[in-house]
């Protein structure tokens, strides 16, 4: 039978590795929107450039 401290030591690695994983997918999915709302951003840019005043409707 595995220690107590063997089985505290096999605890904190499962829990650092997942809090590891955890934090890449949290940059990953901020990553993206950051992405995304540049691209938006330049969308709505290029949108706004090519559009005459007859056109502007609110």
């Amino acid at each position: 039978m595995a220690s107590s401290k063997r089985m505290a030591d096999l605890g904190y690695r499962m829990f650092s590795g997942t809090m590891m994983l955890l934090t890449l997918y949290g940059g990953y999915l901020c990553s993206i929107r950051a992405y995304r709302y540049f691209q938006r951003k330049e969308e709505l840019k290029l949108a706004a450039e090519n559009q005459t005043e007859a056109v502007i409707k609110d």
